[in-house]
């Protein structure tokens, strides 16, 4: 039986009173498994509003108390693994390992915000002008709004934007993803379970014109998104125009550069893994490598072999090592790409846009893709694909790959493959890359780390996760006092500057 999804408004499960919905799916078996509503205007009005609620008490409530919430959360996730972990492949196509690392990541995310009480001290100075004390202070800034991406359901609204928001004393109100909104929904439940309080944490799943609200909201206050860059920049002028902060982490093209004195075997097998992982699907994947001639055709040879032993089937299946995508349009979109590359010139050196898997015969599976020769003129190579599809780009120097890593308008991460320490240091320097790897081909940071895409992969100030995750739900208040003395308090006159220098 197809189920009707929720919403979570101010604690409660809220059924929709819409008459527009979507259909969810199993991408493993490409059956519908929920319909999803397109809430109404109000509903997205009704949640701001129960956030605002909450906010006084919540924000009073001490920092200490609040991350003893989060501390039961933490311990729920870990109880209900397995649940959360299943769920994330069964709506996401994640293979099972690569599910149970989202749901790691949301709890990496609530281990993080437990730091919250001397993560948001504040700063303080005696006679910051003689007899003048100065204190500054970080206090929440009200009600946030989170606009979510289908590829990481439990990661990137519980893990990247809910804890922090709410362990520095915010609400939230959260846009779930169309696609994957069940995780995001099932953790809100441990939220409440935990001793959250209602109304801290909402969650909507509706059309881009509802989630406008959010965008020019008078009590909104911040917007978190996720997503592509077109969508980032509507997103960040339209809201920062109001007065709202903002930050958007969109699209990448990440490239790798490989050196001639890289170990084949082992650089192989991390392009693989980071290439590949999570059906490609991810703003961190590795979809382009930039690789000198000597070794070219001995690691594309050595590609082609690891990629064709890569088990792809259904997600919850635990041998399977490559799940689906995410849905059938999608799937068409990425099968569009490979042609795309295809018709402007680059060699086709592993299709996979035929694969089946047996007994799942619908479901939403591509096989991993190899295109070699791709080069700067070649959309395949410079736009954003997400999912299983690797370019191959041949260079003659380190310079030259360099050049045209940088030339890309993406900067999330940047990854060189080398022995060589003097070339790993002049990439560090020189990479337009906002997360660098020498080696490691996904270089997401661990969570007391921001994750800090450039270019036009990020629009905004401040990232999220680190310490910029703490500086971006509050803002600072800074306190001046100063006592009279025995002198002083029979004055009649005060310094124009009055403390000031």
């Amino acid at each position: 039986m197809v189920k009707t999804l929720p919403l979570f408004i101010d604690g409660k499960q809220v059924v929709s009173k819409t008459q527009k919905f979507s259909d969810a799916y199993d991408p493993s078996t490409g059956e519908v498994i929920a319909k999803v509503p397109c809430c109404t205007a109000e509903e997205v009005n009704t949640a701001v509003s129960a956030a605002k609620k909450a906010f006084p008490a919540w924000s009073a409530t001490p920092v200490q108390k609040r991350t003893q919430i989060l501390y039961k959360v933490r311990d729920l996730l870990i109880e209900h693994m397995d649940e959360l972990t299943h769920l994330v492949a069964l709506e996401n196509g994640k293979a099972w390992a690569e599910a149970q690392g989202d749901v790691l990541k949301a709890k990496e995310g609530t281990e993080q915000a437990i730091s919250a009480p001397s993560l948001i001290m504040g700063e303080s100075l005696m006679d910051a002008s003689l007899g003048y004390d100065t204190v500054l202070y970080r206090e929440p800034i009200g009600v946030c709004a989170g606009i979510v991406p289908f590829n990481f359901p439990a990661m990137i609204p519980m893990g990247w934007m809910t804890p922090i928001c709410v362990a520095c004393g915010n609400t939230i109100v959260l846009k779930a993803a169309t696609f994957t909104p069940q995780s995001a929904l099932r953790i809100a439940e441990l939220y409440k379970e935990a001793g959250l309080p209602d109304g801290v944490i909402n969650i909507v799943t509706c059309s881009r014109t509802e989630a406008e609200i959010l965008l020019t909201h008078k009590d909104i206050k911040a917007i978190t998104f996720v997503g592509s860059t077109s969508v980032g920049k509507h997103i960040y002028s339209t809201a920062a125009a109001t007065g709202k902060r903002v930050q958007a982490l969109c699209e990448a093209k990440n490239h790798a550069l490989v050196l001639d004195d890289a170990p084949i075997e082992r650089t192989a097998a991390g392009i693989i893994n980071a290439a590949y992982g999570c059906a490609g699907e991810r703003c961190m994947a590795l979809p382009v490598v930039v690789v000198q001639e000597g070794i070219a055709d001995a690691l594309v040879a050595k590609l082609k072999e690891a990629a064709q032993r890569l088990t792809v089937g259904k997600a919850y299946d635990k041998a399977t090592k490559l799940g689906p995508v995410v849905n059938a349009e999608h799937k068409a979109s990425i099968i569009k790409w490979i042609e795309t590359g295809i018709k402007e010139g680059a060699t086709l050196v592993l299709d996979g846009r035929n694969h089946t898997v047996a007994g799942a015969e619908n479901g939403f599976y591509l096989g991993p893709t190899i295109l070699d020769n791709v080069t700067e003129n070649m959309t395949v190579g410079t736009q954003e694909i997400f999912g299983p599809v690797l370019c191959i780009k041949r260079v003659k120097t380190f310079e030259e790959g360099l050049a045209i890593m940088n030339r890309n308008p993406f900067a999330n991460g940047s990854v060189i493959y080398t022995q060589n320490g003097y070339y790993a240091r002049e990439f560090v320097r020189h990479t337009d890359g906002g997360m660098v790897g020498i080696n490691v081909g996904i270089p997401v940071p661990i969570g007391m780390f921001p994750f800090s895409g450039h270019k036009e992969s990020f629009i905004g100030d401040l990232h999220t996760l680190g310490k910029d995750g703490y500086r971006f739900f509050t803002e600072t208040k800074v306190v001046t006092t100063h006592w009279f003395d025995e002198h002083e308090i029979h004055s009649s006159e005060v310094s124009t500057w009055d403390g000031t220098i």
